[in-house]
């Protein structure tokens, strides 16, 4: 058996617990066939069990809402259009009626077929989990089971739980009294499963390939949900490693409540603007709590999620207000919707792409529909009113794209104002800096624009030609290649030459050693994950700039990304230990321990 499982870490902590193993196979399904006087029955059957399934998810989204919000409880009105779409549920019908089908039989049929299509579009596999779960609810009601309880984890003791797969929907409605960590085959951090473990103080470990032949059920497991690794029956050495590990941590923790209220400078006296990236409404008392600056990305892509309807111009002016209301006297910068990818909500239907990734998303979808685009910017208009609030544009390639949005933003500051509604007449407009495309035409997209803000995500993806989803991928996957390093060094130049200001806005910013890199570099605006920001502050106060020049200068004529990862680890490690800053260490503030055997305690 393998003593050590390998996964990519997705939702921070140290947990120690059984193993909890959730198998949702399809049941079997036998091909029965029914008499023709017998046919109306199984239609009525198939419809009397999608209302059952119907009414179950409602009763879990009104506990997921009361437990963890109205975001994370929309999933499950997502999962209710999959259970009641009529295309759907016509074919089953069809084939009941055609072929003289017993209800379970049709449905499997069409169910397979509908997976088998959803997995060979890209777009649509961050949604096949939540379809498998929704189709193995319907099955299993149709066989004379509950239809409801797909699992049931023992009421008397916490576990982690391992699956092949974590749907959004399973993960929301995990109780976390007894589920201390997940680990799931499937998944990157972008997945929303991981960003939801994440949201709820789950420690994750996803992409973890072989996880469920390696961990037997009831397998003690030590889960760093950080460092992405699971331990099998850890021996008493390595639990007290454990505890160092944890202790270390702590310790650190307690150095940076002291930073929180300081501010970002550099030991020679240089201010560092630090802004937090908020994705969800419950980071902002995280982000406000770390002392950010301001927002520098704030998305907007929740308020779709699991939603049947677009939501309203005044819905979003609300939320616009509140984020910007947290941050008095900051900054604002709300990222237009970055739909497309695999980022299609329920609420807006698109069409199927071999390679959506690079096909119709983010600034191309909201140009190309404007009852989506210009009620969002008459909603930041109405923020704006009197707050600095501003707009930033995803994956800008051309430099019409801009100049389109800009005109839009002119027409809707002036029907707002001829409507009387209290508003800006218009914003600053910046662009995210994602491809190479956008790297190579920066000196013409800085005429048109107020600010850069580098995605160093999705520059990393298009750059490397690596699916940032792709699990098997992502040790490769890594914003320290030197192709991305110079075109950093790049987009910064031209930005300074137009006076303009450059920030980085990508998970690179909120890694520590990349953060020395980034300052290096010159860049003294940085937008990090809210958890984050009293550690890369740290860090900003600790380092030396001559030292973090000196990394930059280096990384810059490097040859491979371990070259880069080597020299800023040489460096910094003259000022801190590197081990605390280490990409596979926990962030302050996230680590969470579970329950272990008795006597043993991290």
């Amino acid at each position: 058996m393998t003593h050590l499982v390998r996964g990519i870490g997705v939702s921070p902590g140290v947990v120690c617990a059984p193993a909890f193993i959730v198998r949702m196979d399809f049941p079997e399904v036998p091909d029965r066939a029914v008499k023709p006087e017998h046919v109306d029955a199984e239609l009525r059957r198939l419809r009397e069990a999608v209302d059952y399934v119907v009414s179950h998810l409602q009763e879990l989204g009104e506990r997921v809402l009361q437990r963890a919000g109205p975001e994370e409880s929309r999933i499950f009105d997502a999962q209710i259009l999959m259970v009641q779409d009529e295309d759907f549920l016509a074919s089953v019908e069809t084939l009941i009626r055609n072929n003289q089908l017993s209800a379970e039989t049709a449905y499997e049929f069409k169910a397979l077929e509908l997976r088998n299509l959803w997995s060979g579009a890209a777009r649509l596999r961050e949604r096949l989990a939540d379809l498998h779960a929704i189709q193995l609810r319907m099955l299993n009601r149709l066989m004379g089971g509950a239809g409801h309880e797909l699992w049931s984890i023992p009421a008397d003791e916490q576990v982690i739980v391992v699956a092949h797969e974590l749907s959004p929907g399973l993960t929301v409605q995990l109780d976390r009294d007894l589920v201390i960590g997940l680990i799931s085959e499937e998944g990157t951090r972008t997945a929303h499963a991981a960003i939801l473990a994440h949201s709820l103080g789950i420690p994750a470990v996803m992409g973890a390939a072989g996880a469920l032949a390696a961990i037997p059920p009831g397998t003690l497991l030590l889960l760093d949900g950080q460092a992405g690794t699971i331990l099998l029956d850890p021996t008493p050495d390595e639990l007290d490693d454990a505890k160092t590990q944890v202790s270390r941590r702590h310790r650190l923790e307690l150095q940076l409540e002291a930073v929180v209220d300081s501010p970002a400078m550099t030991p020679g006296g240089s201010p560092i603007l630090l802004m937090g990236n908020v994705d969800l409404p419950e980071e902002i008392e995280t982000a406000v709590r770390m002392g950010a600056q301001g927002v520098g990305l704030l998305r907007t892509e929740f308020l779709l999620t699991g939603r049947a309807t677009l939501p309203s111009e005044t819905e979003q002016a609300d939320y616009f207000r509140r984020v910007a209301a947290a941050f008095r006297g900051h900054t604002i910068i709300i990222r237009s919707y970055d739909l497309g990818g695999d980022k299609f909500p329920a609420a807006f239907k698109a069409p199927v792409e071999a390679n959506p990734f690079l096909g119709w998303r983010s600034i191309r979808v909201c140009l190309d529909e404007p009852e989506v685009f210009r009620p969002q910017i008459r909603a930041v208009l109405r923020a704006a009113a009197d707050r600095d609030v501003q707009l930033m544009l995803p994956l800008v390639t051309l430099v019409e794209e801009v100049e389109q949005t800009r005109a839009i933003v002119l027409e809707e500051g002036e029907s707002l104002r001829r409507s009387g509604i209290h508003a800006a007449e218009s914003v600053p407009i910046g662009v995210m800096i994602e491809t190479p495309a956008a790297v190579l035409i920066a000196d013409r997209l800085a005429e048109v624009s107020a600010f850069f803000s580098i995605g160093t995500n999705d520059l990393t993806q298009y750059t490397l030609a690596i699916d940032r989803g792709n699990a098997r991928l992502a040790d490769r996957f890594t914003p320290h290649h030197p192709s991305i390093v110079r075109q950093l060094h790049q987009v910064l130049q031209v930005g300074r030459a137009a006076g303009i200001p450059v920030s980085v806005c990508g998970e690179m910013a909120s890694e520590s050693l990349s953060a020395v890199l980034l300052l290096g570099l010159g860049y003294d605006r940085l937008s990090v994950s809210p958890p984050a920001l009293p550690l890369v502050k740290w860090v900003v106060r600790t380092v030396p700039e001559p030292a973090a020049a000196r990394a930059a200068e280096s990384a810059l004529a490097a040859a491979s990304a371990e070259d880069v990862t080597e020299t800023l680890r040489s460096v910094v490690g003259e000022y801190l230990d590197v081990r605390l800053l280490d990409p596979n260490s926990a962030l302050p503030g996230q680590r969470r321990v579970g329950t272990l055997p008795p006597g043993q305690t991290l």
